[in-house]
C-alpha cells in the first residue's frame, strides 16, 4: 500500500531466490575482497606500505568491499545487484519506491555482520522467521526483495461446445454478478490442472448458481454447460460492443461538424 493508499499488486522474493542471490553476491564480494588484499600484499605495493599504513589498508579494503562497494551498486542500479539480477529481484522500500542512500547503507553495514561475520547464518534465521522473508538489515532499513519476474498470464479462450451449438442460437442468458463470471472464467481456465473429482465438484456447484440466470437448460455436463454460457455471453457482448462503434461512427460526421459550415482552422 502506497502513501496514496494504491494497492500494489507486487510479489516478494521467496526465502529460496533468496538465498541464491545472497550466495551470488557473497561469491562476487569475496572474490574482490581476495583479489584487492592480494593486491596490497603484493611485492610492488608492500615496499611502498610501512608496518602502520599495511593494516590501515587491510581495513578500508574490507571497508569498501563489505560496505562501500554493495552501497554504491544498489544505489546505482535501483536496488539490483548481480545476485538479484540472476534471480529477478530488486530491492524496494516497503511502499513500494526505489531505495535512497540511507537505506542501501544501512543494508551494506548490517550486511558485513548478518552475511559474512556470521557466512549467512544471522541472515537465515531472520528470514524465516520474518513476513516476507525479509533479513535483518531489511528490517532496519524499511525494504523487502521484490520478485519482478511475474509469471506470465495464459488467456483462456473458450470454444462453443459442438452439442450446445443450436442450444446457443436461442438461448436466454441473463446478466450475471461480476463475482460469479469471474469464477466461472477462473474455474475454465485451471479445470485442466485440477484432480477429476475436484474438478466434477466445481462445476456442478457452479452450473447449479448459473443456471439461475439461464432459460432452458440444456442437458449437458457441468463443464460444457459452463463453457457455452461463457462463449454466449462473449460473443453477444462482442457484438453489442461492434454495433456500438458502427452507431458511433455514422453519427460522429455530425458530431464533428462545425455548424453553418463553418471552415475549420489549425
Amino acid at each position: 500500500m502506497t502513501g496514496e493508499a494504491v494497492a500494489l499488486d507486487v510479489r516478494p522474493t521467496g526465502f529460496v531466490l533468496r538465498g541464491a542471490g545472497a550466495a551470488i553476491d557473497f561469491l562476487v564480494s569475496g572474490v574482490t575482497l581476495v583479489l584487492v588484499l592480494l593486491a596490497i600484499n603484493s611485492p610492488p605495493i608492500s615496499r611502498l606500505l610501512d608496518k602502520g599504513t599495511g593494516p590501515a589498508a587491510t581495513v578500508t579494503a574490507l571497508v569498501f568491499c563489505l560496505v562501500v562497494l554493495p552501497t554504491v551498486i544498489e544505489l546505482a542500479s535501483r536496488g539490483k545487484s548481480l545476485g538479484r539480477l540472476a534471480v529477478g529481484a530488486r530491492i524496494v522500500r516497503d511502499d513500494g519506491g526505489a531505495i535512497g542512500f540511507r537505506h542501501a547503507f544501512v543494508r551494506a553495514l548490517t550486511g558485513a555482520l548478518e552475511l559474512f561475520f556470521t557466512l549467512g547464518g544471522l541472515a537465515a534465521v531472520v528470514a524465516l522467521l520474518a513476513p516476507r522473508s525479509k533479513r535483518l538489515g531489511d528490517l532496519l532499513a524499511g525494504t523487502y526483495s521484490q520478485n519482478e519476474r511475474v509469471p506470465r498470464l495464459v488467456e483462456h479462450s473458450a470454444l462453443m461446445p459442438a452439442e450446445l451449438a443450436t442450444w446457443a442460437a436461442t438461448a436466454d442468458v441473463g446478466r450475471m454478478p461480476e463475482g460469479l463470471a469471474r469464477r466461472v472464467s477462473q474455474f475454465l481456465g485451471q479445470a485442466p490442472r485440477l484432480v477429476p473429482a475436484a474438478r466434477l465438484r466445481l462445476g456442478i456447484e457452479l452450473s447449479a448458481e448459473v443456471s439461475r440466470y439461464v432459460s432452458t437448460v440444456p442437458g449437458a455436463s457441468p463443464e460444457s454447460f459452463l463453457t457455452a454460457v461463457t462463449v454466449v455471453r462473449r460473443d453477444r457482448e462482442a457484438a453489442a460492443l461492434r454495433l456500438e462503434r458502427e452507431r458511433l461512427d455514422r453519427v460522429r460526421p455530425v458530431l464533428d461538424a462545425l455548424p453553418h459550415g463553418f471552415p475549420e482552422r489549425d
